[in-house]
């Protein structure tokens, strides 16, 4: 399969695409647009943004194509062995999960509007860009100038893309994994301080995971002059828009957390997938009930890397874990809907604020559950088993190799390591809207912190003058590194 792509008119937004489709061995076939992207679960229609399209023969004979669905085509071969898909497709918006071409810049998505033939997503991609002079690439897909190479379609819509002439890189190296920065937008960054924090949280993770999925990643960052956050993960890559880009340490606290959690993601949902998205449909919902699993805990992990890492202050830690307190109990601690149903219904409203009291968010209330099965592990077994056993368990036995995990497969391993049964934690923390204060307030006393709630709703979490939970505060947040000469030379450096 092979995909031409070039911009004629920058001003327009519009990408010209030609899909060339060999080896035809039918009358009729189909090709599909995707009507979602991984990493946002709702449908999202792409098919909305194609201006133009055609069916082209080798001897540029126009051929019969049609609708099927809102997002799939049939076309008539006429017998024709090879036959080319043409195509514009309007690209103007910038998220971190959109497309955006003007004069300066190439933002692809390839999920956007790439489409795959029926029956053969499985086949290998060649995609050549056309690009201006002097342009530079950021992308996970391996390259050779300005031709990317995918081994089949779920390689080639999970790595976005960033060109341009301005680009700015740094990179850094990690146990024999080779990560890559990449910053385009207005500022000057510090880069001597991103580097040390990335390779701290970079090394922390995969510390704590013990290997890393892949040899190599890049943090593809698109800095807006406008208030932005959003990231998205990817199998080898993340995608991140932050703004504005005169934010100054609002706007760098806001990259090193995006890009911890996105960082996290290359193994919990990327790899420890669960098994209703493996393999991914395309065309429609895929439904699951675990995505507090794939959001909230690594939310919770995200932050928390970043203060075993000594990126964070106890300090900064704290102020975070009081924000998703403050985004659950404040906005959504009556909704009537379980968190497992939340993840279930984030098809039908879950990146919608969506009417009151109905669903919480899988980020932040997954985040505090995890919190909480976080440290009662801790304290049954002193500090000996902990979410970081679950995760581990969750990558040697579904993630590596795979295989996709159930819901009723992460009970089963939180409960062995728990050794006991956990239906208290079931019932109040993922099936039933059971409110979630005095559970949190349980677990936060182990470590020395407490969450209060004032008259009006508003929540602040407190630090206790206690001495002994003070120490197991310590033990929960202490890193897991284990540095090797090398790497304490490095630090010693910086």
């Amino acid at each position: 399969m092979h995909y031409n792509i070039y911009v004629s008119d920058p001003q327009s937004h519009l990408i010209n695409i030609t899909y060339t489709i060999p080896q035809i061995d039918a009358e009729v076939i189909e090709i599909q647009l995707p009507a979602w992207r991984p990493g946002r679960y709702e449908i999202q229609n792409f098919a909305k943004n194609i201006q133009f399209i055609e069916a082209i023969s080798e001897t540029d004979q126009n051929l019969s194509i049609h609708k099927v669905t809102k997002d799939r085509w049939q076309v008539a071969t006429a017998g024709e062995k090879e036959i080319k898909i043409r195509y514009t497709f309007y690209a103007a918006i910038q998220n971190a999960g959109s497309s955006y071409v003007d004069e300066e810049l190439w933002y692809l998505n390839f999920i956007n509007f790439c489409m795959y033939t029926e029956g053969r997503i499985g086949e290998a991609y060649t995609i050549h860009l056309d690009l201006p002079e002097g342009y530079r690439i950021a992308c996970g897909l391996p390259a050779e100038g300005n031709v990317l190479k995918a081994k089949d379609f779920y390689q080639l819509v999970d790595s976005p893309l960033l060109a341009s002439q301005t680009l700015q890189e740094r990179h850094y190296q990690v146990r024999d994994v080779n990560f890559k920065i990449w910053m385009h937008g207005n500022l000057q960054p510090n880069w001597h301080r991103i580097t040390r924090d990335f390779r701290r949280f970079s090394r922390e993770q995969i510390a704590m995971m013990g290997e890393f999925p892949e040899a190599d990643y890049h943090f593809l960052n698109l800095i807006l002059p406008t208030a932005f956050y959003h990231g998205v993960e990817h199998h080898n890559s993340t995608m991140i828009v932050l703004g504005p880009d005169d934010e100054g340490e609002g706007l760098y606290s806001d990259l090193l957390g995006v890009s911890s959690h996105e960082l996290f993601h290359a193994w919990n949902i990327i790899r420890i997938r669960p098994a209703e998205l493996l393999p991914y449909d395309f065309t429609k919902e895929n439904y699951f009930r675990t995505c507090f699993v794939a959001e909230g805990c690594t939310t919770y992990y995200g932050d928390l890397f970043l203060k075993r890492a000594g990126v964070f202050t106890d300090e900064n830690y704290i102020k975070e874990l009081q924000v998703y307190m403050k985004r659950h109990f404040e906005a959504s601690s009556h909704a009537t809907h379980s968190l497992a149903d939340s993840s279930f219904d984030l098809w039908l409203d879950g990146y919608e604020k969506g009417i009151p009291n109905r669903k919480v968010s899988v980020y932040h209330k997954g985040a505090l559950v995890a919190l909480i099965l976080d440290l009662y592990l801790r304290k049954k077994t002193d500090h000996a088993q902990s979410l970081d056993t679950v995760m581990q368990l969750l990558w040697a036995r579904f993630g590596k190799p795979f295989i996709g995990y159930t819901l009723q497969d992460y009970m089963n391993i939180v409960e062995e390591v728990a050794g006991e049964s956990l239906e208290w934690y079931w019932h109040d923390c993922i099936f039933t809207s059971t409110p979630l204060e005095t559970r949190l307030n349980e677990a936060l006393a182990f470590v020395g912190l407490q969450m209060s709630t004032f008259s009006n709703g508003n929540i602040q979490l407190n630090v206790m003058d206690n001495f002994k939970a003070k120490l197991q505060r310590d033990k929960w947040l202490e890193t897991v590194q284990a540095l090797t000469p090398e790497e304490l030379e490095e630090e010693e450096e910086e």
